[in-house]
């Protein structure tokens, strides 16, 4: 009998097994979501800060309404939507041909008039915004905010009023020079080292950047001026589009180890540039390269000097040499070694579109493109509170950093 009731038992089990086997289960594991599905997420629910987009210099060489699809350039509101943009800071930027007159202050005047019409002639897709509570506000809303940041620091004028009046026009960073030495700082790209750093007026117009609320931008200067700049801010800096010079050696406009290292410690955060020549040593020595080949083709040859030769040389030279684009892992390095350097807590993103050009790295060649960043983050073990970080918490920190500075004094 027992042998029989075991009998009857493993039938009853193995039929109510394969029941269990045929019938759906009550709780299917999830589907699989792919990291590119989870990067475009990221980047439509999180502010997206940009540390530096060149439209009001695109936009003073012939208007276009960014409000609409563009053929030209690399923003507009439809791809900034797309590619969850929506804190992109606009570049006022002056020339250093206007350095030491009266067309500094007017030009950079001009720069912002251009982004006060970018959003009167279209105040439902686009705000200026002059803080974090701002931005955030803006995003609530549905609106693209357009901080705004003074890239040269010319437009100063060797008086400290100007400060206090580009701040209550908007500006909340000022990169203090850029291709030449101007009165406040020396430049990465300028021989002439006028000040060794920074001028006395220099040291005096981060005190007052500090006072009023404007932040301290030290892409462009050089090497002195930034450890000056270090020393004279009492709130972090940050560059505003800048990369590492670790993977473009002798490069001063990017910074070294030991400044990445520093601007960390000191709070602040270099936001990555995207130019091409900014990300590897290949497209940084590219252009030199043609100079030089032009310059031996001259000689060789005995040739005469004309703007039609050099033009003719150089499209030869291009297509037997292309230029080499960087791409997005280029760029996730850069990220990766500031990183590690400094944390995750010192990076973000400044990729300087409409301001470098055809230079841009494949994959990444307009504001549509921050999912694919993030998708090559989280491919590469970021967690989602990192990315987070990197596209606008570290700036936003050191932002609220410098309005609560500028609030106590």
């Amino acid at each position: 009998m027992k042998k029989l009731l075991a009998a009857v038992s493993f039938v009853a089990i193995a039929a109510c097994s394969q029941q269990a086997e045929e019938k759906p289960a009550d709780n299917p594991a999830p589907a699989t979501v792919s990291n590119a599905e989870v990067a475009k997420e990221i980047a439509q629910s999180t502010i997206i800060v940009d540390g530096h987009i060149d439209v009001p210099y695109r936009l003073a060489d012939g208007w276009e309404d960014v409000s609409k699809a563009t053929e030209t350039g690399d923003f507009d509101y439809p791809r900034a939507v797309a590619g969850g943009l929506n804190a992109p800071f606009m570049s006022i930027y002056t020339p250093a041909k206007f350095d030491g007159t009266e067309e500094a202050k007017k030009h950079a005047d001009e720069m912002i008039n251009i982004v006060e019409k970018i959003v009167e002639s279209a105040p439902d897709k686009y705000r200026i915004t002059r803080s974090v509570a701002e931005v955030e506000q803006a995003f609530a809303d549905g609106v693209i905010a357009l901080p705004l940041g003074m890239e040269n620091g010319s437009p100063i004028m060797g008086k400290l009023e100007n400060i206090d009046y580009f701040y209550e026009r908007g500006i909340r960073y000022i990169t203090l020079t850029h291709g030449k030495a101007n009165h406040i700082s020396d430049s990465s790209y300028d021989e002439t080292r006028k000040w060794n750093g920074l001028s006395e007026f220099g040291v005096q117009a981060i005190e007052r950047m500090n006072q009023v609320g404007i932040m301290v931008d030290i892409s462009h200067v050089s090497d002195e001026a930034f450890w000056a700049a270090l020393k004279a801010t009492k709130v972090p800096p940050i560059a505003s589009h800048s990369s590492a010079r670790h993977f473009t050696p002798g490069f001063e406009r990017n910074m070294n180890d030991d400044m990445i290292k520093a601007l960390a410690e000191a709070g602040g955060v270099i936001m990555i540039n995207y130019g091409s020549s900014f990300l590897t040593e290949e497209a940084n020595t590219y252009r030199p390269k043609m100079a030089k080949a032009y310059e031996d083709h001259i000689a060789a040859n005995n040739l005469t000097d004309t703007p039609e030769l050099k033009q003719e040389f150089m499209k030869a030279y291009a297509e037997t040499s292309p230029y080499p684009y960087a791409d997005l892992s280029d760029v996730l390095d850069h990220i990766d070694h500031a990183v590690k350097l400094g944390g995750i807590d010192a990076v973000g993103l400044g990729s300087d579109y409409d301001g470098v050009g055809d230079s841009l790295p494949t994959g990444l060649k307009d504001v549509t493109s921050y999912p694919t960043l993030v998708e090559g983050l989280l491919d590469r073990g970021y967690s989602e509170e990192d990315i987070k970080k990197i596209l606008s918490g570290n700036l936003f920190r050191v932002w609220r950093q410098v309005e609560e500075y500028a609030a106590a004094n």
